[in-house]
């Protein structure tokens, strides 16, 4: 199995390799994420630095307030609509991809659920999972 995480976009206009390993993966239940998989959550792998991703095709942005006043900045492909990464303002290094952006979605190995306090009934998480109310800090 390869070390490099790769993925991208429906279409294929869009494509991302990362060269580092993921620094945190998780299920996220904050209304931004709800909103935008069109389900009860979103699922990310965060990798620590920009520099160990590249991305070839051009993306379209879309910025947002977190709920702690942050702003994301979602990328996602002009000609498919597909979401494909975020990177932040507030902390310019880190990139996270969207799970089933993965060329292999299966490598997606999530530790914890973040924003539990929003999760809607229906959409039930693994038991085993830690889960924050909100987003950990540090």
């Amino acid at each position: 199995m390869s070390t490099l995480y790769t993925g991208g976009c429906a279409c294929g206009a869009v494509r991302y390799e990362a060269k580092a390993a993921p620094i945190f993966e998780n299920h996220c239940h904050c209304r931004d994420c709800q909103k935008r998989s069109g389900t009860g959550h979103g699922s990310y792998l965060t990798f620590s630095s920009r520099a160990d991703v590249t991305i070839t095709g051009t993306t379209t942005e879309w910025r947002v307030a977190a709920d702690n006043g942050n702003v994301k900045i979602h990328s996602f492909c002009p000609v498919c609509g597909t979401p494909v990464y975020l990177t932040y303002t507030a902390m310019p290094d880190p990139i996270t991809v969207h799970a089933a952006s993965l060329d292999d979605p299966g490598r997606f190995n999530p530790t914890v659920v973040t924003y539990g306090i929003r999760a809607l009934p229906w959409d039930k998480m693994e038991t085993g999972l830690k889960t924050f109310e909100k987003m950990p800090s540090g």
